[in-house]
């Protein structure tokens, strides 16, 4: 049975999954990086919000949640999966969001982790490319 276009887009290549979590990897570790040289303290801690949620132990800047679903969202339209990646991206703006909505950072920390994201996807993209040698070896191990 034939599927349609749309359903077709929505059935990402090996490549671009294995891509999305190189994204995901990449932004987290660039992160880190971030985490040596920014200790942003958190809003409810600076009496700004009410926090909703339990306290977190790590610093405020960047966001880790904006910067994995900015990460993976980039990571899909960088490689033509459009509508996927809308999809994404409308859920990433919705995560960011929820993020300043329950006091665990403030908005610059979600642009600042979204940015990270799309960094890491660019240079995923940039790096790892399809049909190589390499991209072969690790998606034939999917």
């Amino acid at each position: 049975m034939q599927s349609t276009g749309w359903l077709n887009e929505a059935r990402p290549s090996s490549h671009v999954l294995v891509a999305a979590g190189f994204s995901f990897l990449l932004c987290l570790a660039l992160n880190q990086l971030i985490l040596l040289f920014i200790h942003r303290m958190r809003p409810y801690d600076g009496g700004v919000t009410n926090l909703l949620i339990a306290r977190s132990a790590d610093p405020s800047f960047p966001s880790d949640h904006a910067t994995a679903t900015f990460a993976i969202a980039a990571a899909f339209l960088l490689h033509g999966m459009r509508r996927v990646g809308l999809g994404f991206v409308a859920a990433a703006m919705l995560v960011t969001f929820s993020r300043v909505y329950i006091g665990t950072h403030y908005a610059s920390d979600v642009l600042g982790g979204a940015l990270t994201g799309i960094i890491a996807a660019f240079a995923v993209r940039a790096v790892y490319r399809e049909d190589t040698r390499v991209d072969r070896f690790v998606t034939g191990i999917l």
